[in-house]
């Protein structure tokens, strides 16, 4: 499986000045979108999320996401060490992404680009 890079995920209680305060800190302009009543803004390598308290809760115990080349080979790559698929593969605006429990509880997301 090759792995491309990860992005930390942060929630936070004001987007906008978190956002100001992640592109300086970045140099990189924020990509914005919403998923599920939760406006999102992704600037280098931080995700930036805010929303109602209920879904961030959820979204919290995503230890990170890590961009791959191909969630299907991720998918059959994490089953076969052990780790349990929580959700997906399923399609994204962007792609496709899976959460997946590695074996010691940890929780990742893991997305590629392979827009079906």
């Amino acid at each position: 499986m090759d792995i491309l890079g990860t992005t930390l995920r942060v929630c936070v209680d004001d987007l906008e000045a978190a956002v100001v305060f992640y592109e300086r800190l970045a140099g990189a302009t924020a990509l914005r979108f919403e998923r599920g009543g939760v406006q999102v803004a992704a600037v280098g390598c931080f995700l930036l999320m805010s929303g109602p308290e209920a879904e961030l809760e959820v979204l919290r115990k995503v230890a990170a996401t890590i961009a791959v080349k191909d969630v299907d080979e991720a998918h059959r790559l994490l089953s076969e060490l052990g780790a349990r698929i929580v959700a997906g593969p399923v399609p994204t605006p962007v792609g496709r992404n899976l959460i997946a429990m590695h074996p010691d509880g940890v929780v990742y997301e893991y997305v590629d680009r392979n827009v079906t």
